[in-house]
C-alpha cells in the first residue's frame, strides 16, 4: 500500500516508539498561546525525559539541549502534536 509521497506502510511500523511518545509529550508542554515562554529540563528529570528533549533538538524542533525556545519547526510539529492528541483523546468516537 503506497501512501501520499511514496511512502510504503508495510515496510514501516506502525506504532510509536516510547521515545516518540515522550518527545510527542514533551511538545505538549509548550504553550501554544504565546512564543514568549519556553520549557527547562531540570538534570534530574527523568532519562528518557532528558533523552526526548536532546532528540527535539538534535532534530532542530528547540533550540537548547535541554529545551529552551520551539524553532519554526518545532512550533509546526507541536501543532501537529495538538491535533493527533485532540483526536485521540475524544471520549466520544466520530
Amino acid at each position: 500500500m503506497l501512501a501520499p509521497n511514496n511512502v510504503n506502510y508495510e515496510e514501516r511500523p506502525l506504532s510509536f516508539a516510547a521515545s516518540t511518545i515522550e518527545e510527542l509529550n514533551l511538545l505538549l508542554q509548550f504553550d501554544s498561546s504565546t512564543l514568549d515562554r519556553g520549557i527547562k529540563v531540570h538534570s534530574n528529570a527523568r532519562p528518557e525525559v532528558i533523552a526526548a528533549c536532546k532528540h527535539l533538538f538534535d532534530r532542530g524542533l528547540v533550540d537548547q539541549p535541554d529545551g529552551g525556545y520551539l524553532t519554526d519547526a518545532g512550533i509546526e510539529a507541536l501543532a501537529h502534536a495538538q491535533t493527533l492528541a485532540g483526536l485521540l483523546n475524544d471520549k466520544e468516537p466520530a
